[in-house]
C-alpha cells in the first residue's frame, strides 16, 4: 500500500501527564511496547542523504518491511510504502542478499492511543527525552487533535526521527550502528 503519512511531532513532552490526558479524554489506550527496526539507508548507504530508507519492523505482534521518503519537512511530506512480512530476521537476511545490508538496529519504547481520527504515539528513545507523534487524515485533524492535547501548532516538529535526534539531540544517529536502550555504537 503506497500512501502518504500525515503526521507532526511534538518533543520533550510528558509522558504520564499525557496518557493521563488521553485517557481523561476517552482515548483508546492500545497499549505500550518495545519496537524493534532494522534500518537500511540502501546500497552503500547512498540513500541517508535523499531521505530515503527501509525499515523492517516489529511491534504488535506483526512484522513489516517498509520503504519511506521523506520528500519535505511539511505534515504530508512522507511516501510511504508498507508489507506485511511473517519472519524478522529472514527479511533482514533477503534485503541483506539483494544488496542492501542493515545500516542499524534500533529501538524505542511506543505507548500508543487512538483519539477520535487521531493515531497518536508517545516514543521513548534511548538517550533523548520522549516525543510524542500525531497521525491523521489531514492536518486540520492533527491540528485540532494537538489543541485538545494542549499542544502547541506552532512547535510541531515534521522533519524525520533521524533529522530530529542529530540535529536537536546532536546524536549521529545516521553513522551508528546500534541505538538500542542497552547499546548505543
Amino acid at each position: 500500500m503506497e500512501n502518504r503519512e500525515i503526521e507532526a511531532r511534538f518533543l520533550d513532552v510528558r509522558k504520564e501527564e499525557l496518557v493521563q490526558k488521553l485517557k481523561a479524554l476517552g482515548a483508546e489506550d492500545l497499549g505500550e511496547e518495545l519496537l524493534q527496526e532494522v534500518i537500511i539507508y540502501g546500497p552503500e548507504s547512498k540513500w541517508k542523504d535523499e531521505n530515503r530508507v527501509m525499515k523492517i519492523r516489529k511491534e504488535r505482534g506483526k512484522i513489516t518491511l517498509v520503504y519511506k521518503q521523506n520528500h519535505s519537512h511539511t505534515v504530508d511530506g512522507t511516501e510511504e510504502i508498507e508489507l506485511e512480512i511473517n519472519d524478522f530476521e529472514k527479511g533482514v537476511t533477503l534485503l541483506e542478499k539483494a544488496g542492501l545490508p542493515p545500516s542499524r538496529r534500533q529501538e524505542k519504547r511506543r505507548y500508543t492511543f487512538r483519539f477520535e481520527e487521531t493515531t497518536i504515539d508517545i516514543d521513548t528513545w534511548p538517550k533523548i527525552p520522549t516525543y510524542v507523534e500525531l497521525e491523521g487524515p489531514s492536518e486540520n485533524v492533527l491540528r485540532e487533535t494537538a489543541k485538545k492535547l494542549g499542544l502547541d501548532w506552532g512547535k510541531a516538529e515534521f522533519r524525520n526521527p533521524r533529522t530530529v535526534i542529530e540535529d536537536v539531540y546532536h546524536i549521529p544517529l545516521g553513522t551508528l550502528r546500534w541505538f538500542t536502550f542497552d547499546r548505543v555504537e
